[in-house]
């Protein structure tokens, strides 16, 4: 299935959750917020939210700086 994520499309196995999303691209412990359709998933739901086709994901890191 097609899913978009930070703007780019992925390609990736039916039934798959966020978690397994993050895991897959060597992401654990890097993303700090997720949301899905514009929509927030609180980080302890990541492991039961499952992705669908053509979902829209944005995943943030919080640098710090100034």
């Amino acid at each position: 299935m097609k899913i978009i994520i930070n703007g780019n499309e992925k390609e990736c196995k039916e039934s798959i959750t966020l978690a397994e999303l993050l895991s897959e691209l060597s992401l654990e412990g890097k993303v700090m917020a997720a949301a899905v359709n514009m929509e927030i998933v609180k980080q302890d739901s990541w492991s039961k939210h499952q992705l669908h086709e053509g979902d829209k994901l944005e995943l943030l890191d919080f640098v710090g700086g100034g």
